[in-house]
């Protein structure tokens, strides 16, 4: 562990200025447009419920496969889904509600301080991140061995900032119940299935948000095809993945950003957030922080490279 701390993420803090936000503190969305968020969707994990494998093109508006039988399929299961978004829409089965913010944070070894205001005299909350500890060389060429707390400013150095987000969409399971009751249980499935892209739809709405509020990224400035290869500034790390594998820090984001009251996203004892169709993460606005990426469906970046 201390030869991978040594090898750590290396910035110039002297000359990185870190980004700061438009506000501090919480916004809270209580009834987010479901139109508004199909238009960030990101098709291709959809397809991969179904276990057809291949690529949604953007642009071109259509499904890639060496395989014309997946293909076709794929059209097809394309097609069903646009006629349940729209009875989705039309019946206002979902309701999507989310939280994110801002607030003060610095760096402490491998963790990241939160500060009850920008006086940085009391410290709110922290957030334990774990350090890669395979075997590397040469922190500065790329080869770090990277922590998430890396990527914050350390503390009395320079001021800096971290931003966390909850969302989650409400209406699915008890929709699906309502068909599964009916015999339809390809529409309970179809119906959970895009209860999750629209969750992940509002992560990337949201985030694109915390973006343009973080200063560093105009509203329009990315299509949907650049926005799902996240060919954007910043990450936005969840509990559970790579990145930040300890889902135990959802409590204290979820305590920072009073999350089961706005938004009704809860946690369980295991750790599992309730709506099933829910996301929840940290933000870092460190222009080098896409190195320790984290992807929503690990999958997806292979699938799209």
């Amino acid at each position: 562990l201390e030869a991978a701390r040594a090898n750590g993420v290396v910035t110039d803090w002297g000359a990185m200025v870190p980004a700061v936000p438009e506000f501090l503190g919480t916004r809270v969305i209580r009834e987010q447009s479901l139109r508004e968020l199909a238009g960030y969707i990101d098709w291709t994990p959809f397809f991969h419920t179904w276990e057809l494998r291949g690529v949604w093109v953007y642009g071109e508006n259509r499904f890639k496969s060496s395989n014309p039988a997946v293909v076709e399929q794929a059209v097809k299961l394309h097609a069903d889904a646009a006629e349940w978004m729209e009875r989705i829409i039309a019946e206002k089965r979902f309701t999507a509600r989310g939280v994110y913010g801002f607030f003060p944070a610095n760096r402490e070894g491998d963790d990241i301080m939160v500060w009850t205001d920008e006086s940085r005299a009391a410290e709110r909350c922290r957030f334990h991140t774990l350090r890669q500890q395979v075997e590397k060389t040469g922190g500065g060429d790329g080869r770090a061995n990277e922590a998430l707390a890396d990527y914050v400013a350390p503390a009395g150095v320079r001021a800096d900032y971290v931003g966390g987000f909850v969302v989650g969409i409400h209406g699915a399971d008890e929709f699906a119940e309502e068909l599964k009751a009916e015999q339809d249980d390809y529409g309970a499935i179809m119906v959970k299935a895009i209860a999750d892209r629209m969750a992940e739809a509002f992560a990337e709405l949201l985030h694109h948000r915390a973006r343009v509020a973080w200063g560093y990224e105009r509203p329009n400035e990315f299509n949907a095809e650049q926005l799902i290869r996240e060919n954007y500034r910043g990450i936005r790390p969840a509990p559970g993945y790579p990145a930040q594998p300890d889902h135990t820090e959802k409590t204290v984001l979820f305590e920072l950003l009073d999350a089961a009251e706005v938004t009704g996203v809860t946690l369980t004892e295991s750790m599992a957030m309730h709506p099933g169709s829910a996301v929840s993460g940290l933000y870092f606005s460190h222009p080098e922080s896409l190195s320790l990426i984290h992807i929503s469906e690990p999958t997806r970046q292979a699938e799209i490279s």
